[in-house]
């Protein structure tokens, strides 16, 4: 091999990881030097002003993306750096990209299938370079950090896209529209024997067949190979106490995540997490090895694949209604054969307590529960279509980023709908990810008369993008625009009132408003203690009257036409 086209991991010693300058000027001279084989370029810019980059290999010259869907070719998309400081993915996906150029029979194999990657997908973290923000990982040498330039995880964004670099990430993953999906991490938890541990999109939250042959033929076909390339796999390590012995989740990636993102797109998607305790190489070699093994089993039923996600768009167009939220199903776990330590308690040094420890002389293994079914516990009637109100532009822009068919409105009309009133909320004290985000949402269903304006955007769920519409605007599912606050607004009532004044009116309306006094009733049965309160005594009979209602008040402002 020429020496100019080993990466920076091969001429090292194995526990060093590249630079984005590196790393881009090496992709740069490889797709110079095959251009009938690789295509590089450049595909939006960071918060920080830096250029990101992704990659296709196609095995007979054609990138033509159009042409490409037109043939309905599979697509199999590696994501590489999403947190630069688990790095492994973006050193093995450089030598598999060269080994494809460089090896004939290799890219021979791929067939019809297509190889999309982003080499490294958080430029922004992948600059603030350093040893110090990972302080259970061994190794590399130096690596980048986990947040970008916004210091948000880019993990957690693919829904709000409040960065620049997700908001590139949807746009192209819509327009390449792929099939199957490698977004590789590295993991932090519990000590075990595994180099390498996966989470798959969940089984059931991706639903239909696609679910069904994830967890009966995909999953089980890539351990057996990882298992025979001698890197054993298990599902990730998430343990429903402080070690694994009580066994094991799946995680539920929602899609604020890379995988629950795929899933709105009825993508299979997977997540990789290495041991952080185990040594950078043997992180690295089998990273390559999970990768290869996905790519392979995706060329080898890639028709089957792109079939089964066409056959789940088409029966989303009539689909009447929608699973939103899932949640594990603890009465019924499986069992996994699980490789692991003792896990075992000794005093601390450093305080009054026992700390955990897992003892490495005393390996086990046995079966230990594993807690792999989510059966959605939130299932909504889809309407026949959505109408999204022009004057909310983040939803209607994401929309958009995503595929999702919009249709403007083009003249004005008033028409009986469905809305939703929020009935409770229970809201973050702190904010994640730049957000309050709302964790829980009661909401209640009402039939109302609005005025529907020209210019004001329809979504029909007639649509191949049906999913990513349904759960990004049903306020209950897991990442709904909603719940990221996209809509806070329209919980502030706008007018309020001075207590000496709506003292007097207030029991006016108590004796004009039987409804009103009868909530009223109820509810200082319920709170005694809120009766020496002038503030909530009044905010409830504000709140609840009909005579100062505010229609837009906690009203979600995104209508259901059944």
């Amino acid at each position: 091999m020429l020496n100019a086209l080993q990466t920076p991991f091969e001429k090292g010693n194995q526990n060093q990881t590249t630079t984005w300058s590196d790393c881009i000027a090496w992709y740069d001279n490889l797709a110079h030097q095959y251009p009938q084989v690789l295509r590089f370029s450049v595909v939006g810019t960071s918060d920080a002003g830096v250029p990101i980059h992704a990659g296709v290999i196609s095995a007979d010259g054609v990138f033509d993306r159009a042409q490409i869907k037109a043939a309905g070719r599979p697509v199999f998309f590696n994501n590489n750096g999403i947190h630069p400081g688990e790095p492994e993915g973006v050193d093995a996906c450089m030598a598999l990209v060269r080994d494809l150029c460089q090896q004939p029979d290799r890219l021979a194999a791929l067939g019809r299938t297509v190889f999309l990657f982003v080499p490294l997908y958080n430029v922004d973290g992948a600059f603030n370079r350093a040893d110090t923000s990972r302080v259970n990982q061994d190794g590399p040498e130096s690596f980048g950090f986990r947040g970008n330039s916004r210091h948000l995880d880019l993990n957690r964004d693919f829904v709000k896209c409040d960065t620049l670099t997700a908001q590139t990430f949807n746009k192209l993953f819509t327009e390449w529209d792929p099939d199957v999906m490698v977004d590789t991490h590295t993991s932090n938890g519990a000590d075990y024997s595994y180099t390498m541990t996966l989470i798959p999109t969940q089984a059931d939250k991706l639903g239909g067949d696609l679910g069904v042959f994830l967890r009966d033929e995909m999953l089980p076909a890539l351990y057996a190979e990882m298992d025979r390339r001698g890197w054993p796999t298990c599902p990730y390590v998430n343990p429903l106490k402080d070690s694994p012995d009580d066994g094991i989740a799946d995680f539920l990636e929602t899609a604020r995540f890379s995988t629950g993102y795929a899933a709105l797109h009825d993508t299979i998607g997977f997540m990789p997490e290495t041991h952080m305790l185990k040594p950078f190489a043997d992180r690295y070699h089998s990273m390559r090895a999970l990768v290869e093994t996905a790519l392979d089993f995706t060329v080898a039923h890639g028709t089957r694949i792109v079939q089964m996600r066409r056959a789940t768009r088409a029966s989303g167009r009539t689909r009447r209604e929608w699973p939103v939220h899932w949640a594990m199903d603890e009465a019924n776990p499986s069992t996994f054969r699980f490789k692991g330590y003792a896990a075992k308690y000794k005093a601390s040094v450093l305080g009054d307590y026992q700390r955990l420890y897992y003892d490495r002389n005393e390996p086990f293994e046995r079966d230990i529960a594993h807690y792999n079914r989510f059966p959605a516990d939130v299932v909504v009637s889809a309407p026949t279509a959505y109408v999204v109100p022009q004057q909310w532009r983040e939803a209607i822009e994401r929309l958009r980023w995503n595929g999702v068919r919009l249709e403007r409105v083009d003249a004005e009309r008033t028409q009986e709908v469905s809305v939703y009133r929020i009935a409770a909320l229970t809201t973050r004290p702190h904010a994640y990810e730049g957000h309050m985000f709302h964790d829980d949402v009661q909401l209640e269903r009402v039939r109302e008369t609005v005025v529907i304006r020209a210019g004001d955007y329809l979504v029909p769920l007639d649509q191949d993008q049906a999913r990513y519409a349904v759960e990004t605007l049903e306020p209950q599912a897991h990442d709904s625009f909603f719940r990221w606050g996209f809509f806070n607004s329209v919980l502030e009532k706008k007018e309020a009132y001075s207590d000496y004044v709506f003292e007097d009116e207030a029991e006016r309306l108590l004796a004009a408003e039987p409804e009103l006094a009868a909530k009223f009733g109820a509810w200082k049965a319920a709170n005694p203690d809120l009766l020496k309160d002038q503030g909530a005594v009044l905010d409830f009979i504000f709140a609840n009257c009909a005579r100062w209602r505010e229609p837009e008040w906690r009203r979600y402002p995104v209508f259901m036409i059944d």
